[in-house]
């Protein structure tokens, strides 16, 4: 049985958790108009360690939404604009020949913008597959290996990739192991009418927005750790698990719709971030512990990219968020009676 400080500092760090998050929230909010639900979205992912996909036409704030966070946590950002010619080199750096004091030439690696806390992989899908391949090992193992020599990313560090949903000539759609190292895949949708009169008054007057920090990376490095220790009942545990084989064709918990319309299903970083993000969601609830609702609310963004559709879904045009709206409707709770 914990003890009364045990207890106490539970909510102390509860209390600091959800308090930071909202004065992110709040100074983001005074440049991104708008998009509450993808704000929160990059936090969540944020505040659990994992990286995030925006997935919206060109305009919607996409750029401007990163770059405002990394100026609310004072952190170092460095943006790549991915373009079809790009080469792996150009994102994590390359051995070059500069001049060396005294005279006399010498090998030095220069290291590329992959090396930063925040980094915003603009238009991902632009880039070949070779270059895409370039963020797989940072993007999981936090390194970056060039020849024998191993680079250590910054801590912490999170990409935040945007991608255009519209086929366009010279894209290259991210394949299934790029996807499945993204914790979220959010989708950006346009504004309402109100917040197109909020964007005119802020963009168009000639005033400035200035964005202050409100916290910085040791304290983000710290919240990490405080999600990391919030516990799971065993009911959220079982329903996690279920709701993710029932992602997979031919499991036991699997609707008709998944055997029907899906070629491959979420695989075990599904559940992984079914957890971490359920338990951001129970910080910000006020709550120490993840329930189920915490994670039937992570399942969109967190599974909808883990999903492989099958020729008679894209027949039907039968969307993914679909797909997942029948696997909630479902699965059911564990322990439920009929």
């Amino acid at each position: 049985m914990a003890s009364t400080e045990d207890v106490e500092l539970v909510r102390r760090n509860a209390a600091e958790f959800k308090k930071t998050f909202i004065n992110i929230r709040e100074e983001v909010g005074r440049m991104i108009v708008g998009q509450a639900d993808v704000v929160d979205g990059v936090l969540t992912a944020l505040m659990a360690g994992g990286h995030v996909l925006l997935e919206g036409v060109p305009g919607l704030g996409k750029t401007m939404l990163v770059s405002s966070i990394s100026r609310a946590i004072d952190l170092p950002f460095s943006r790549i604009q991915f373009t079809p010619d790009m080469m792996p080199a150009d994102i994590i750096g390359t051995t070059m020949l500069t001049e060396a004091e005294g005279g006399g030439h010498e090998l030095t690696f220069q290291q590329g913008p992959i090396v930063s806390n925040l980094v915003l992989a603009d238009e991902i899908n632009r880039a070949t597959p070779k270059t895409q391949s370039a963020l797989l090992e940072v993007m999981q193992e936090g390194q970056i290996t060039v020849g024998r020599r191993t680079i250590q990313a910054p801590d912490p560090f999170c990409v935040m990739a945007t991608q255009n949903p519209i086929d366009q000539e010279g894209t290259y759609p991210l394949p299934e192991a790029q996807l499945d190292r993204f914790l979220f895949k959010l989708i950006v949708g346009y504004p309402s009418e109100t917040d197109y009169h909020t964007i005119i008054e802020r963009t168009t007057s000639g005033r400035e927005v200035v964005i202050n920090p409100v916290t910085n990376g040791e304290a983000l490095r710290r919240l990490r750790g405080i999600v990391r220790q919030v516990p799971v009942t065993e009911a959220a545990k079982i329903y996690a698990i279920h709701l993710v084989l029932a992602t997979q064709p031919g499991s036991v918990y699997a609707p008709a719709c998944i055997n029907q319309s899906v070629a491959l299903g979420a695989s075990p970083r599904g559940v992984q971030g079914l957890m971490l993000a359920a338990k951001v969601q129970a910080l910000l609830d006020d709550r120490f512990a993840v329930a189920t609702d915490d994670v039937a609310a992570a399942v969109m963004p967190v599974l909808r990219h883990r999903l492989i559709t099958s020729f008679h879904a894209q027949a039907n045009s039968i969307s993914v968020d679909t797909l997942l709206e029948e696997v909630l409707a479902h699965v059911k709770l564990p322990y439920a009676t009929d």
